[in-house]
């Protein structure tokens, strides 16, 4: 095997080493193992450099020994455990949209974010700012809505507060600046059905939806996803698997018949860019691409720096081989509220 091991594999190392130890030593392995899907450039960059690996985040001198013996002796090619697997590492992502730079500059906005009105860090103000400085034309402000209390979801009359400092938003940069969509991130219960009053989600710009609960069961749960995607207030279904890294594999279904169920009724399914999400991820997006599902790309933020996240899902949809036009963060502004408006007409 070469002595280059890539990010993704040192992942992998490091997670299966944190499942042989305990205490301190089992969290480092564990956050390191996480940290590796976003360090920006390989490790076997900065060794082949003669650089230190304490450069990279979660990496301290003992890891960074242990990572090093890797380099020098390097294991049997592995598999990573399904709890692991299909997740792109950030410097993978940027090699993917380095070799494509015209993929990225059709990026318009991102269509998942949380601020301070639920579980974010980050002001609406501070979001919209962060998206100016990446040149987006609109982000989509989704906060939790009330039936995730866990997430301070926030409920009709928070909402309604939360689109008057939205509207102050636009008002004061009309015409120039982001546009910020009053939008929410709508908790859908086991049977499809949200939580919210139809009439406060028929003000708003956009409506994603997502799964917080039942995420561990081993059924099959097409039927669940079908029932979402008849909610007539539905734009986007949000981190549809609802799986996290080396924590819960998620749903299963009947991938193509709930794209298929998407792309009938214009609903948009989402690629959550979150490093720890990647949902959809680039095995079912490929069954996307065979349905002509449109797809949604959302960072996930919580913060305004989180805003980077959106490369994992910009190269995921590459690889898959996303067309461009399936992509709603391509459209311009009047095209994208154009398609939401269809649930109005």
């Amino acid at each position: 095997m070469p002595k280059n091991l890539s990010n993704a594999q040192l992942a992998e190392l490091l997670a299966r080493e944190a499942e042989q130890q305990e205490g301190i030593r089992q969290r480092a392995f564990r956050r390191a193992a996480r940290a590796a899907f976003l360090w920006p450039e390989e490790a076997a960059d900065l060794v082949a450099a003669g650089r230190s690996l304490g450069e990279l985040a979660g990496i301290g001198p003992f890891l960074s020994a242990q990572i090093r013996r890797w380099f020098d002796s390097p294991p049997q090619p592995m598999r990573a455990s399904p709890l692991r697997r299909d997740f792109l590492t950030r410097a993978e992502a940027r090699r993917i949209l380095a070799a494509q730079p015209d993929w990225a500059k059709r990026l318009r906005g991102d269509l998942q974010m949380h601020t301070q009105w639920s579980d974010g860090s980050g002001t609406i103000v501070a979001m919209a700012n962060a998206a100016e400085a990446r040149g987006y034309e609109y982000i989509a402000i989704t906060d939790h809505s009330k039936g995730l209390k866990i997430a301070g979801g926030i409920d009709e009359q928070t909402l309604a507060r939360q689109g008057d400092e939205i509207d102050a938003w636009n008002a004061a940069n009309r015409g120039a600046g982001v546009r910020v969509l009053r939008s929410i991130e709508l908790n859908l219960n086991p049977r499809g059905a949200g939580d919210m009053n139809p009439h406060s989600l028929g003000k708003l710009d956009l409506v994603l939806g997502s799964f917080h609960s039942s995420l561990r069961t081993t059924e099959d749960q097409t039927a669940r996803y079908l029932a979402a995607l008849r909610h007539p207030q539905l734009d986007i279904l949000g981190h549809p698997r609802g799986r996290i890294y080396n924590f819960r594999l998620g749903l299963q279904a009947d991938w193509p018949r709930v794209c298929a169920a998407a792309a009938k009724q214009e609903k948009a399914l989402e690629i959550d860019c979150y490093p720890d999400r990647q949902d959809l991820n680039v095995s079912l997006l490929k069954i996307a691409r065979a349905e002509g599902v449109l797809i949604s790309l959302g960072t996930d933020a919580h913060h305004p720096w989180q805003l980077e996240f959106i490369e994992l899902g910009l190269a995921a949809a590459w690889q898959a081989r996303i067309s461009a036009d399936r992509i709603i963060n391509f459209l311009p502004l009047a095209e994208l509220q154009r398609w939401a408006g269809r649930r109005s007409s």
